[in-house]
């Protein structure tokens, strides 16, 4: 432990942000992360608990109280051998992940808890710094092949645990782009695109292949989620030329909103709107932008996708941006006692609604109304939770003015047409059907497993490192009778 009066004696170090009215002005972060001694009084308000809650709350069980006391103790190589040991990706994992870790925090059942994220970030930011980063080339290699389909989260921990296992490792990737969702659903502002590149610089040092501008299987025309694929490839291909596949693509079928007035001009998923403002930050040039530019903005649904579409509106330049929520408006503070140490439901104020938003809870959208077939209002009504169950308010239905409508409602399941492609089953849901047993990721195709959003549908960046950690140890075990790769 690393000071035993520590969460006694220090309250919690947050990190700072720039104003408001200045980080509009660009898409980069603005987010300072923590440094040197700032990060070593945060980690001293650990108490390392008898039971660390913490560990569990975290997806890929993080050994949060050894890296933190490392850190107090200004041992930070040794904490990020710590922190690495279940995280391939701590710099994604500290800027957008949303802690759960420090929900379950036993300082937070009547305290403030530990800023567990901002010591995660020092940690790996510091190890970047130093040059403690290095590729870890196997020292023998096995001779198997292993495809992997996608390069988000869940894809790039899966190839990086594999090629270190000694296999030779391709990852296909349908846009121009390596990192998935990581690269072209969330804004620059939050992550930028840079910390991908130097992990795809270790990973090919580590001997991953990368091939972008591939579609594996087939796709659905109808879908507006990006796709800049200029090749296909058959799952026949990866099967014959492969000696395992896994398929690691995100959970990409929005969620419609199928009301009068959906085909109005104007419409669109938030999937539409963000990857398009991530290209031109990168530098692509193409015509015809989703703008919000002088416009009235409606995003619908009240999640972290809808918040990242208010960010991107604002910085835009529109008129106003409102954000729709068909849930109540949750208490601004939870009942601890009752929901610890689980993520509590609360309301949660991102950095982009500080910049400028609306935001309207216990509204539901009715109709979509328009001119000369372009959309110019949503009609909306009151919802009221009664006995369980939301019904409208009678006599609340008004029109909000609207130029822009981004549909930010979540996604229910992966590109089916993928799946059916290799012949995967999938459950309920419509995921690749595949259990996370010992020996689990596999699906009903031999040689065939699935991981991340694909198999447990929409989830965290965390939950997808950690499903593409536990497949790699699966895969390896199927290749060689047994894997030393951690679970």
């Amino acid at each position: 432990m690393s000071k035993i009066t520590g969460f006694l004696e220090q309250p919690r170090v947050k990190e700072k942000y720039a104003a408001p009215d200045a980080r509009l002005k660009h898409y980069k972060e603005f987010v300072t992360p923590l440094e040197g001694e700032a990060a070593r009084r945060q980690a001293v308000r650990c108490m390392d608990c008898g039971i660390p809650f913490c560990n569990n709350g975290c997806p890929v069980n993080n050994i949060i109280p050894d890296f933190n006391n490392l850190v107090y103790q200004d041992d930070w190589l040794a904490a990020l051998e710590t922190l690495h040991s279940t995280n391939n990706f701590p710099e994604f994992t500290g800027r957008i992940c949303p802690a759960p870790c420090e929900a379950a925090c036993v300082l937070n059942i009547n305290s403030d808890p530990v800023g567990i994220k901002s010591i995660e970030l020092a940690i790996i930011e510091r190890g970047w710094q130093e040059g403690w980063v290095t590729p870890q080339i196997p020292e023998v290699k096995t001779g198997k092949k292993v495809a992997v389909v996608g390069s988000g989260p869940a894809g790039l921990a899966a190839a990086q645990q594999l090629a270190r296992a000694g296999h030779d490792v391709t990852v296909f990737e349908k846009n121009d782009r390596v990192g998935g969702l990581l690269r072209y659903g969330i804004p620059d502002f939050k992550m930028e695109k840079t910390h991908i590149d130097r992990r795809v610089a270790q990973m090919q040092a580590e001997g991953v292949t990368f091939r972008t501008g591939v579609l594996v299987g087939a796709w659905d025309d109808a879908s507006r989620v990006t796709n800049l694929s200029k090749q296909t490839v058959s799952p026949q291909e990866l099967q014959k030329e492969f000696d395992a596949v896994l398929l690691a693509g995100g959970s990409e079928t929005p969620r419609d909103l199928p009301v009068k007035g959906r085909e109005l001009s104007g419409v669109h998923f938030a999937m539409e709107f963000l990857p398009q403002q991530n290209r031109v930050n990168a530098g692509d040039k193409f015509k015809g932008q989703l703008r919000a530019d002088g416009k009235n903005v409606i995003v619908i649904g009240g999640g972290d996708t809808g918040s990242d579409c208010v960010g991107t509106s604002n910085r835009h330049g529109a008129v106003s941006v409102t954000q729709f929520e068909v849930m109540p408006q949750p208490p601004e503070q939870e009942d601890k006692p009752l929901v610890w140490p689980y993520w509590p439901l609360k309301l949660r104020t991102s950095s982009s609604h500080e910049e400028g938003a609306v935001r309207e809870f216990a509204i539901a959208t009715k109709e979509f109304t328009g001119k000369n077939g372009k959309v110019t209002g949503v009609k909306t009504v009151r919802i009221e939770l009664k006995d369980g169950k939301l019904e409208e308010v009678a006599g609340s239905e008004e029109t909000h003015p609207a130029d822009l409508v981004l549909l930010a409602m979540g996604f229910t399941n992966p590109m089916i047409p993928v799946l059916e492609a290799f012949g995967v089953q999938q459950d309920a849901r419509g995921n690749a059907q595949a259990t996370t047993d010992e020996g689990g990721y596999a699906t009903n195709v031999d040689g065939v497993f699935a991981a991340g959003d694909m198999r447990r549908g929409q989830s965290l960046v965390v939950w997808a490192i950690r499903e593409g950690r536990q497949a790699a140890r699966s895969i390896d075990q199927y290749l060689m009778g047994t894997s030393v790769l951690p679970r």
